[in-house]
């Protein structure tokens, strides 16, 4: 420094004894070259005044240096040497004008009454000073230290860090300050310094000034540590995922290993136990997380459920429901009773365990571990309560996952329950189905009906939405379209009718009180409808804002059933729903499905909607359930937005020989006529004499209203299917009713006796008129 050390020391006879690395710096010679020879060889002359020419002066001169001094000239004064005599020292003056030994007294009283530990170091980093306080930070006298390199002197975490920002300091002459390091040796509790670095203006070093703020860190973690969990935990509706959520808001901030366990039936969204919780109960290991990385040791897998040990602190903490804090040593006596976590403790360095259980309202959902290893000391009592604070906004998280999980698993089981368990197949027509459900419990249903005249309706809808509300839903749509296919409407008009059913049903939800949530949530619904005919071969198919059927036929073929414009279910005030009848070769396959399916087929983008599909219908000679289970293993199910339901329809022909159809002439023999036809058909099946007379009387009766009250033609079918079926068909759109005749009146009981003896009837129109139509039970057929 500046005062301290001389430029050169002379002796009493005018000889330089010491030479300074200033010096050499100033003047360009180095000490060999002075030390020994007179002081006066480095002055040049002085000009004197009418005299002649003097010798210009040299970079060397000494006199240029004093002139050129900040303080204008050099300073002498006596300096006692190592062997007691005395010789001249001569100094730079002080840049800052300050008179000569204020310098070393600043310093001084700065060492002395700095609160922090100050040391100086020179050039080389080597320590020139350091007050009482860095003594005591390094461990060491001033004596032991002076020399030596600040970063072997002063154990650090990052050593290099420090050494860089001195260099840095020192090369662009610009303070750092207040930068944040973990000092103290190895295996030894750390402590946390704010360590700033001041260059000298006038000498080559610097003052390192090291404050312990190991306090203010901890409580600036613990501030960060409550701010990442109330920003992560809870954001996801999973149990696993608010855990994970919670290890990673803590390590390695917070604790240098984190683990979480939750009771096993929580994490299936059941009703957490009562404490004390029993020793028998399991626990999943839900995450676990550590600042060593996955190669660390652990006692279990993430996944592994098992009950905790006992007598443990994990065990007491679930029993008592107290947080607790451990100090951790190879003699803790509870290890013994868990050796495959007193193995991990050991293997990871752990010394110091803060234990808090996850409960909420007196009812018991897991347990939260933190650990911290010998350099990054224990757990004190504010850490502690920060920790249970922690854990309650976890346990709120966790319980609001449970409920979350309970209510979805709810809505995806009355899902399941409310779709049929499989569709039955028909005589013209074969189904196999595909459904992949939501696991949130999505609002998907698909049917298919077997209606009167052989003919088959496949239906496939989807409610938006997720949970209980959705699946409900779902329920009162499907049963309302079972009805409805009940009365063999057409599939526009079924539609409509499922339209008038959802405009009613978002009306009662609108009349919920205003409280409740349910209230503001829009409803909702897709649904297509297909009416398949063998005897026409003709499909009619009308949508209400679903996606189109696909079409494969022989050879690879397929095609998209280009369908008009729906509106979807429930938004009202829409153009009525129209339909589109394409015609289906034996041997077709139609494809019904929800749009999720499409999500979960498409490979990438760049492609249509239905292309995949498509492509996973071109080879369709094979069972119609393998085809389902291929197109199955295709899907990529991660990605589902909702259920994934595929309905494939096979077309066949209809027997000939289960059909027979007449043509009656209108004439009053007719019903006889048809009543001779009947019998002798009846016969030729083997269907047993009471059903046989049933029906001859229904034949009469069906007849003898259509020539009475219908117009001509008039034609006459029956069908051998699963049920005996009667139709007459004619022109007229009059629509017949069933009355209730008196006593005394002749006529008017044709359709209530057919009401009677049948086991079903109704009336379907056609734009050529209408048929009416009876269904009958047959009896088993014994070998």
């Amino acid at each position: 420094m500046a005062g301290e050390t001389p430029l050169m020391v002379v002796d009493g006879q005018g000889v330089v004894v010491q030479w300074s690395h200033r010096a050499e710096e100033l003047l360009g010679r180095s000490a060999g070259d002075v030390v020994g020879r007179p002081a006066t060889d480095l002055v040049s002359p002085v000009p004197v005044p009418g005299g002649g020419a003097v010798e210009r002066r040299r970079h060397d001169d000494l006199r240029a240096v004093a002139e050129g001094a900040a303080g204008g000239g050099l300073r002498v004064r006596p300096v006692l040497r190592d062997d007691g005599s005395v010789a001249w020292g001569i100094f730079l003056p002080p840049a800052n004008g300050m008179v000569p030994g204020i310098e070393t007294a600043v310093l001084d009283a700065l060492s002395a009454h700095t609160a922090g530990a100050l040391f100086v170091v020179d050039e080389e980093l080597h320590v020139v000073s350091a007050n009482a306080a860095a003594q005591a930070l390094s461990g060491a006298s001033a004596r032991q230290i002076q020399g030596r390199p600040l970063t072997d002197a002063w154990p650090l975490s990052s050593p290099g860090e420090l050494e860089n920002m001195l260099r840095q300091a020192m090369a662009d002459g610009t303070p750092a300050t207040d930068h944040v390091m973990r000092t103290g040796p190895k295996n030894e509790p750390q402590h946390t310094h704010a360590v700033s670095v001041l260059p000298l203006r006038d000498a080559a070093g610097a003052v390192v000034v090291a404050h312990d703020v190991t306090g203010q860190e901890k409580a600036r973690r613990g501030v960060q540590a409550l701010y990442a969990v109330r920003e992560r935990v809870g954001q996801t509706l999973e149990v696993v995922a608010t855990c994970q959520e919670l290890v990673h808001a803590l390590v390695p901030g917070f604790a240098d290993i984190a683990v979480v366990e939750v009771v096993e039936p929580v994490v299936r969204g059941e009703e957490p136990p009562l404490s004390p919780l029993g020793r028998d109960v399991p626990l999943r290991r839900a995450a676990v997380g550590n600042s060593g990385g996955d190669q660390q040791a652990r006692a279990h897998p993430v996944g592994d459920v098992r009950a905790l040990p006992f007598p443990t602190p994990y065990a007491q903490a679930l029993a008592d429901l107290k947080p607790r804090t451990i100090a951790l040593g190879p003699d803790t006596p509870w290890l013994a009773a868990d050796p495959a976590r007193a193995e991990a403790i050991r293997a990871s360095g752990a010394r110091a365990l803060l234990i808090a259980p996850l409960t909420l309202r007196g009812r018991v959902l897991g347990l939260l571990s933190l650990y911290r290893t010998q350099r990054a000391g224990g757990f004190d009592e504010k850490e502690l309560a920060l920790t249970l604070e922690l854990a309650t906004h976890t346990a709120l998280g966790i319980d609001n996952a449970r409920r979350y999980t309970r209510e979805h698993t709810i809505a995806a089981a009355l899902q399941r329950h409310l779709l049929p368990p499989a569709p039955p197949s028909q005589t013209a027509i074969e189904t196999a189905d595909l459904y992949v459900a939501d696991d949130r419990g999505a609002g998907g249903w698909f049917n298919a009906c077997a209606l009167p005249g052989a003919r088959t309706a496949l239906v496939v809808g989807e409610v938006a939405g997720h949970g209980i509300h959705t699946a409900v839903t779902m329920g009162q749509l499907r049963t309302a379209m079972q009805s409805l296919a009940g009365l063999d409407l057409e599939p526009d008009e079924l539609l409509a009718r499922l339209d008038d059913t959802m405009a009613r049903l978002a009306w009662e939800r609108r009349a919920l009180p205003l409280g409740d949530p349910l209230r503001s949530q829009p409803l909702s619904a897709t649904c297509l409808c297909a009416l398949y005919d063998p005897f026409t071969h003709t499909c009619t198919i009308a949508s209400a804002g679903h996606p189109p059927p696909v079409v494969a036929g022989p050879g690879s073929s397929t095609r998209v059933v280009e369908l008009a414009a729906g509106g979807a279910l429930g938004g009202g005030g829409g153009p009525p729903y129209a339909t589109t009848t394409v015609t289906l070769a034996d041997g077709d396959v139609l494809a019904l499905y929800t749009a999720s399916l499409l999500e979960a087929a498409r490979p990438g983008c760049g492609e249509s909607n239905t292309l995949p599909l498509q492509r996973l219908l071109g080879d369709i000679d094979r069972p119609l359930q393998d085809l389902c289970d291929e197109i199955l293993y295709r899907l990529r199910i991660d990605t589902l937005p909702g259920d994934a339901i595929l309905l494939l329809a096979r077309t066949h022909p209809f027997p000939a020989d289960c059909v027979a159809t007449w043509p009656l002439d209108e004439e009053p023999i007719a019903p006889a006529i048809a009543r001779r036809h009947a019998r002798r058909q009846l016969a030729d099946w083997g269907v047993d004499e009471d059903t046989a007379y049933d029906t001859q009387e229904v034949v009469s009766e069906l007849v003898t209203n259509a020539l009475r009250y219908g117009a001509p033609p008039v034609h006459l079918r029956l069908i051998n299917d699963r049920k005996l079926t009667c139709e007459v068909h004619d022109s007229g759109i009059s629509a017949p009713r069933l009355r209730h005749a008196r006593t005394v009146d002749e006529g008017g009981r044709g359709l209530f006796i057919c009401a009677q003896l049948a086991q079903n009837w109704g009336i379907r129109y056609t734009n050529d008129g209408k048929t009416v139509w009876t269904e009958q039970a047959l009896a088993p057929q014994h070998p």
